[in-house]
């Protein structure tokens, strides 16, 4: 049996010996250890800072409540704040030191303990059990319906469900590590999808226990949605919430659940990739956690943190017409323009039918495990330097021959942990035929239009050009031939379909790429012409294979310009 195709048995057959199941029965404890631990960090600060920080605080908070109010939210949020304000004023401003101390520290204990309250979530041994049982009968049935075009195949079991999921890479390497120590999956992001599909592979045919993973707090708006948060280990993170005591409290967390040997998934990019690409810049904040996390494990001397890349890759992305036109409008900018509507239960299950009746897969591809400073990690969990040399990660953490907090050294250490993430992302990230495609189509666009800009291009009447076949074909083969020589390198990985004829991968790609969408990326007429509806749908699939240099590797002059024009 192939590796994709291979279901294995459960690493921890007993769900009562999984660490997301010890943290939930102990959350109570785990909440008190999380308020002290911040207390103590922020006490480090001289009264007047905490004073002003506290201020800033309330300040940032009651912005919040009044502009971005959700049903979500606390009844009580308007007067808990108030609340806080006037003790604020009252007990801690114009009053002498001490008794300012005495009052911060009170002032602090409430909004950590607000804070990690909402923040730190459980798990329910019969919702995981009800949703791993609903989602694989949901998905068969939906799989075998959709895909044989027949409503009478939904007891059908012709299709099985490990041909739609295709779970690839160092997968018997992270088994054996969750035995090891604790594990960090740290995944591509495109969709508002990704975490129930990871989730769901990596238990249904990895084997792994359930992660701890961070859930938007607009997700919890819906009851059910809410209902199943609330139960299956994830915790909640509040994007809103930009005040530096919650963000620290954030990292606490995830501090001291990898120290309590919790496993962990979350998406360093911080947010689902506008434009289509693989992420090239990370948000260091939990990573910035997981180091800290390692270096208090060398000075209990029991344990070690791995962090695992992990790269999805789509044929089609749910999303993608509303986040590339968000990242053409204002790039670089945070809030959202439009509606998102991913979330809508109708059109997520067009998506689903969509996916399995066209015959997609979700791969997802497990990249090299590293410890916290990006160095590559065996199966026993022993460290290598770039030369293949056994190193002692402790060391790193060492000041004239002992383990001390440099949290300036250790800010730096998370910096060349993101660099390595991002390096193998681009290594194992697997090519599917529909990104060489729409890659090789872009390019060409520009190619023939080279006074315009990008925005120019996008603006181009789409009905007014043709992809001429003989010059996509060569496109298609050169980087085609460019891309089998970076995977010789081990500088990218390629599906199984990259290396059919280039005919059969034309249609392969062609028959895959974008058909969820009402306007299509690419397609063929009944003509044989090669047509494009949306541009800028084309663009972002297209980017899926930016940042490689690809582009160089095309020779334009050799082409038969005349066809193209």
């Amino acid at each position: 049996m192939s590796e994709e195709k291979k279901q294995y048995p459960p690493v921890f057959p007993d769900i009562e010996d999984w660490p997301i199941h010890k943290l939930s029965e102990d959350r109570r404890s785990f909440v008190k250890e999380i308020d002290e631990f911040m207390l103590q960090r922020l006490q480090k600060q001289s009264h007047t800072q905490l004073t002003d920080l506290i201020a800033k605080t309330i300040f940032l908070e009651r912005i919040r409540i009044k502009e971005e109010a959700w049903k979500v939210d606390p009844p009580n949020e308007r007067q808990f704040w108030r609340r806080i304000g006037k003790k604020l004023v009252r007990n801690s401003l114009d009053r002498n030191e001490k008794e300012a101390v005495v009052n911060n520290e009170e002032i602090l204990r409430q909004i950590i303990n607000r804070y990690s309250e909402e923040i730190v979530g459980t798990f329910r041994i019969g919702t995981f059990r009800f949703a791993r049982r609903f989602l694989t009968f949901f998905f068969t049935r939906l799989l075998n319906t959709a895909a044989g075009k027949n409503i009478t195949r939904f007891w059908g079991s012709r299709f099985r469900l490990q041909d739609r999921f295709i779970v690839k890479g160092e997968i018997e390497t992270v088994r054996s590590l969750m035995k090891k120590g604790t594990v960090v999956v740290v995944p591509t992001h495109f969709s508002n999808l990704d975490s129930i599909l990871i989730g769901y592979a990596l238990d249904a045919f990895a084997g792994l226990p359930s992660f701890s993973y961070g859930a938007g707090l607009n997700l919890y708006n819906t009851g059910y949605t809410a209902y199943f948060m609330n139960r299956l280990g994830a915790y909640r993170v509040d994007r809103r919430k930009k005040n530096p005591i919650y963000l620290e409290t954030l990292k606490t967390m995830s501090n001291l659940s990898i120290q309590r040997g919790v496993n962990t998934l979350f998406f360093p990019g911080g947010t689902r990739s506008r434009n289509g690409t693989l992420e090239d810049k990370l948000k260091l904040g939990l990573l910035g956690s997981v180091v800290e996390a390692q270096r208090a494990l060398c000075q209990k001397g029991n344990g070690k943190v791995f962090i695992v890349p992990l790269i999805l890759s789509y044929h089609f992305v749910l999303e993608a017409d509303f986040l590339i036109e968000q990242h053409l409008r204002q790039v670089g900018k945070e809030r959202y323009i439009g509606r998102d509507a991913s979330h809508s239960p109708w059109r997520i299950f067009q998506f689903v039918w969509k996916f399995f009746a066209e015959g997609n897969d979700v791969t997802i591809s497990i990249g090299q495990p590293m410890d916290v400073l990006g160095n590559p990690v065996d199966a026993e969990g022993n460290s290598f330097d770039q030369y293949g040399n056994r190193i002692d990660i402790e060391a790193y953490f060492k000041t004239k021959g002992e383990i001390r907090e440099d949290l300036q050294r250790e800010s730096e250490y998370t910096k060349i942990l993101g660099d390595h993430i991002v390096e193998r992302y681009r290594k194992d990230n697997i090519v599917l035929t529909s990104h060489l495609l729409a890659f090789a189509a872009f390019e060409m666009l520009k190619y023939q239009n080279p006074r315009l800009d990008l925005y120019g291009l996008l603006r181009l009447p789409t009905d007014d050009y043709v992809f001429a076949k003989e010059p996509l074909h060569e496109v298609i083969s050169q980087l085609r031939d460019a891309l089998i020589q970076m995977e010789q390198r081990g500088e990218i990985k390629l599906s199984e379909q990259i290396h059919w004829a280039v005919d059969k991968l034309i249609e392969d790609g062609m028959a895959h790429l974008g058909n969820y969408h009402l306007t299509e990326p690419l397609y063929q007429d009944k003509k044989g012409h090669i047509l494009s509806d949306n541009f800028k749908l084309l663009y972002f699939y297209h980017n899926r294979l930016e940042n490689y240099g690809l582009q160089r590797k095309v020779k334009w002059k050799q082409l038969e310009l005349q066809e193209m024009e």
